[in-house]
């Protein structure tokens, strides 16, 4: 049986994480929900998702704020979702440690196809050279 990848979805309009949630969900993820940057960054604790998904403008903590606070302890990816789409909001999230930044209005689909490209570049693990090359009674093998 396959392990579920987790995914944590932040942002403080519901039906933007009903919708990304089903969608996430239709590609085989365990979704997690939070509204607020408090419950987020209990929800981070608790359950160590694969990835997050952070609206910058929440009620209580900026998202900037949690991936910050995130970063000082974790390399779990974050997709930065959000309305600010000036220049200097996308380089500032990039900048403090996001993986990625989409504007809204968005397409779940496009979401979820990112989500999935960060999650591939992040369990890429190199292969060992040990792995590659062997010697049978002194010569060198290859298995490639």
């Amino acid at each position: 049986m396959a392990i579920l990848k987790k995914i944590l979805v932040v942002d403080d309009e519901y039906k933007i994480v009903e919708v990304i949630k089903s969608y996430l969900e239709n590609e085989g993820y365990l979704v997690y929900e939070a509204y607020n940057g408090k419950d987020a960054l209990k929800m981070f604790e608790k359950y160590q998702p694969s990835l997050i998904v952070l609206d910058i403008m929440l009620p209580d903590i900026s998202g900037n704020e949690i991936c910050c606070i995130i970063r000082e302890k974790s390399k779990v990816p974050i997709i930065m979702l959000t309305a600010r789409v000036e220049e200097e909001d996308i380089l500032k999230g990039l900048e403090i440690g996001a993986d990625d930044y989409v504007t809204k209005p968005f397409s779940p689909k496009q979401l979820v196809a990112r989500v999935n490209a960060v999650l591939r570049r992040a369990s890429y693990e190199p292969i060992s050279i040990s792995e590659i090359f062997s010697f049978n009674k002194g010569d060198l093998v290859i298995d490639n």
